[in-house]
């Protein structure tokens, strides 16, 4: 029920106060309880120029309004309606015939504020022993010193103050400052410099225009050249359109400028044709808003255009405007002129005001509430207003579908500033890394050509701000220097790969940093794990080594014990069977041998763990190969602390701030220190090993890595300095212009992009040197291997010379020379070997002999 009865007042308000009517509701009251007794008339004046369109809509409404009155009661209202014909004597003429001779209780009427002042005059003049009557004025832009003037006089319709609220929360959220006013009624001015003194804006000029004079070619040729930008037209619609397409022809129109019509302008766009639009295209405007979906004024529409059709044939459009509003509403409270009443009907109606973007054919909307701000759609305070926004660029899509170059806050700045100065701006003519600026300098032209990822940062943040800006090289390889020259008042600001610290703030002011912060050390680098002498031991680890081992000699074992009845080969001393059991174990790890068994039993104990040993040994080759075909890189130095004791000599690069933070923060005290004038010779440096790191900022390190990817590696914390921002002037004023500017670039992508072109794609330059040394492994990685075959098997030789030798001593004691000993082991070797051919002789003879009988 309580959104019900909600809905209900809003219904009712929507059409009986749309035009928000400050009524002073004792002042009607009044008009009531002195009308005559039933039976006798009430009158009520009326003076307007019917030949305008707002007269015409109103006379046609306040007619309803009283057909509407009259039928209701016995005491019917009489209507006396009176042609000012926009004239003041007119008016003059027409409200003292109205106040003498008709003795009206109540007048209506004067759109304008030179009209109703006038008006107000004759009925203040007036014969005291006349009842003074109540006057209901139509005038939207009265002076605000007015109101306690003439206690008579009730204003039937909003004053300007919200209209000209709306336009200062326009170039307040479009963060525009400076204003030009072009006005008919100076009423307008005091509305319009209280808003902009609740804002911040100002109004710098103001030019006065009549109807005889809108061109107005001179006046803006002065604001041209002044490079005033920004405008806010009070004018009738007709000196408008002839003022905008004055504009037009001075190509004061479209990118770089902003024109902002009142609803003086804008209340008569329902009654204009295409023609019109298209003329005023480009124009923004505040409109009086009231809702036209309420049965309510359907139900007026339907009616009012009958009537005016009928009244004015010759008018193409016959839809109600606020005028015809304002004008039936304003009867209405005569009706309705109840205080208890009128404090009930309270709406966010009263404080909104319609926005509009012409576009050619007609125009969109949105709208702004006093005290909520700006919304796509309007809503009551019951409702809540949780979608309004204090930012109009969140309601842009609706308000600029094709956006427009004042739609975007990137194009909005300095719009109504005076001729601009342009700045003097430095740049490192030497930076180390060419990348981030180049300063080179072209014969033919005979002039500078700048670039770099840093100057087309600031290039794009300047074009954001819209400050103009000459370039200028500084020849000075010291960054000290170059922040100091701002100092000095001769230059206005420095772009380069300069970092942001608490000294160079003494001199210059800084933007946001615009690149990641820190400090990094660099070093060589060397493989891992590629020439390691144990990598052989790396695929496993030192647990699943024990335990192969243990399983690998019980499974020997369970194959001796098995065997060892069925064969000769596996009996003897202990020492002997110990190493039939190590030979069984570790000789089934690469082949079956089961020709060789007699039991079942063994046979299956060795094909299953042949499966277990198969993966294991493939899992193992596996492993190690990927360790020695992998690139794995460590720094030759881990951290600055092993640096700081080597006494090492260091590179950093010439001018920078990087000496004095190694020796006040790191507490580096002996050490050398080398300058280079390029990376190449950085690179040389560490190769070389005359210095043996370096230190750069993070963006420096980044490129020196991407050139040199295989042979150098960053290696420890990275230390938090500021990162590179651009100095400016301590007397530079839109700091925070160029903040928010460098946030756009940055929120845009653009950033991204220019360090991707700049930094990221940087080809590395010793990618390809010496492949045969990077790819290939060397006797390091096994000579361990190598050793333990070679040393086996040379024991195993030794063992066997040691062995023979006691054995020919024992048959041969008296000869004991070495020669003869070493020439009997040849013999007994040589006899051995003739055994074996007769042996296999005798085999071959025998296979022979049984293939014949075969055969």
């Amino acid at each position: 029920m309580h959104n019900l009865y909600s809905c209900m007042i809003l219904s009712l308000v929507a059409f009986s106060l749309t035009c928000f009517l400050p009524l002073q509701a004792t002042l009607a009251a009044k008009i009531l309880t002195t009308a005559p007794k039933a039976g006798n008339e009430t009158g009520v004046g009326v003076i307007l120029d019917p030949t305008s369109r707002p007269g015409k809509e109103a006379k046609v409404a306040i007619e309803l309004a009283v057909q509407d009155f009259n039928i209701k009661i016995d005491q019917p209202l009489v209507l006396y309606l009176k042609n000012s014909r926009n004239k003041h004597v007119q008016a003059v003429t027409a409200a003292k015939e109205l106040v003498d001779e008709h003795k009206v209780k109540v007048i209506l009427g004067g759109h304008t504020w030179e009209e109703a002042s006038t008006i107000a005059e004759v009925i203040s003049d007036s014969e005291p022993d006349h009842d003074i009557p109540v006057f209901l004025s139509f005038a939207g832009t009265i002076p605000l010193q007015s109101t306690n003037q003439w206690p008579f006089l009730i204003h039937a319709v909003p004053t300007q103050s919200t209209q000209m609220n709306a336009v200062a929360a326009i170039l307040e959220s479009m963060g525009i400052r400076q204003v030009t006013l072009i006005y008919e009624s100076a009423s307008i001015i005091s509305h319009l410099t209280q808003a902009f003194r609740e804002t911040g804006s100002e109004l710098t000029h103001s030019i006065p225009i009549t109807s005889r004079s809108c061109s107005l070619d001179e006046e803006l040729e002065v604001v041209k050249r002044q490079q005033r930008k920004v405008f806010v037209v009070h004018t009738s619609l007709e000196v408008g359109v002839c003022l905008f397409q004055t504009a037009k022809k001075m190509e004061m129109i479209g990118d770089g400028y902003l024109w902002i019509a009142t609803n003086a302008i804008t209340d008569l766009f329902h009654s204009v044709n295409s023609s019109i639009f298209s003329s005023l295209k480009g124009m923004v405007g505040v409109k009086s808003y009231f809702p036209e979906s309420t049965p309510e004024f359907l139900n007026f529409r339907k009616r009012f255009r009958k009537k005016f059709h009928s009244d004015y044939p010759e008018d193409e459009q016959d839809e109600p405007g606020i005028f015809a509003v304002q004008g039936y509403n304003a009867m209405k409270m005569l009706e309705k002129a109840l205080p208890e009443k009128l404090n009930e009907l309270k709406t966010v109606l009263a404080n909104t005001v319609e926005i509009v973007n012409v576009n050619g054919k007609g125009y969109h909307s949105v709208y702004w509430t006093e005290g909520l701000g700006f919304s796509e759609t309007v809503e009551n305070e019951i409702n809540g207003a949780s979608n309004y926004t204090h930012l109009i660029d969140n309601v842009g899509e609706i308000l600029w579908p094709v956006q427009p170059w004042y739609a975007s806050r990137s194009s909005r700045r300095n719009l109504a500033g005076s001729s601009q100065k342009r700045m003097k701006v430095l740049f490192p003519a030497h930076s180390l890394f060419r990348q981030f600026v180049s300063v080179d300098c072209d014969p033919v032209k005979n002039e500078y050509v700048f670039g770099g990822f840093v100057y087309d940062v600031f290039d794009a943040m300047m074009k954001i701000m819209d400050e103009p800006y000459d370039r200028i090289p500084f020849n000075d390889s010291s960054y000290e220097n170059l922040i100091k020259a701002i100092d000095s008042g001769e230059f206005d600001a420095v772009a380069g790969d300069v970092t942001i610290t608490s000294k160079r703030h003494e001199h210059a002011h800084f933007t946001q940093p615009f690149t990641e912060s820190g400090l990094e050390m660099i070093v060589p680098a060397r493989s891992r794990l590629s020439n390691q002498a144990w990598l052989f031991l790396k695929p496993f680890t030192a647990k699943m080594w024990w335990i192969t081992v243990a399983i690998t000699l019980y499974n020997g074992f369970v194959i001796w014990f098995i065997e060892r009845n069925h064969n000769k080969d596996l009996q003897g001393n202990i020492i002997t069977q110990i190493g039939i059991i190590l030979w069984l174990a570790f000789s089934t790890l690469f082949t079956l041998r089961g020709d060789k068994m007699h039991s079942n039993l063994s046979r299956m104990a060795v094909i299953i763990w042949l499966f277990v040993a198969l993966i294991i040994t493939q899992s193992y080759t596996a492993s190690l190969a990927s360790m020695l075909t992998a690139q794995r890189l460590e720094p030759t130095i881990t951290s600055f602390e092993m640096l700081r004791d080597m006494n090492a000599a260091i590179g950093y690069c010439n001018g920078s701030f990087i000496n004095e933070y190694l020796v006040n923060v790191l507490k580096f005290k002996n050490f050398s220190i080398k300058s280079y004038n390029s990376t190449d010779g950085y690179a040389e440096g560490l190769n070389s090993g005359e210095i043996k790191a370096i230190f750069l900022e993070v963006p420096a390190a980044k490129v020196f890595l991407a050139q040199y990817c295989k042979s150098f590696i960053r290696t420890g914390e990275t230390f938090k300095v500021g990162g590179f921002g651009f100095a400016f002037h301590k007397k530079f004023e839109r700091l925070s212009a160029a903040n928010e500017a460098l946030m756009n670039v940055s929120e845009s992508g653009l950033l991204k992009e220019l360090e991707d072109k700049h930094l990221i794609s940087e080809k590395c330059v010793d990618e390809e040197s010496s492949p045969d040394e990077k790819g290939r492994l060397s006797l390091h990685s096994f000579w361990v291997l190598f050793v333990l075959t070679v040393g086996t098997s040379t024991v195993a030789l030794v063992i066997y010379i040691v062995t023979g030798i006691k054995e020919f001593k024992k048959s041969n004691h008296e000869d004991t020379n070495l020669v003869k000993l070493i020439s009997a082991f040849i013999k007994d070797w040589q006899l051995r070997v003739r055994r074996s051919s007769s042996i296999v002789a005798s085999v071959e003879s025998a296979r022979g002999t049984i293939e014949m009988s075969i055969n």
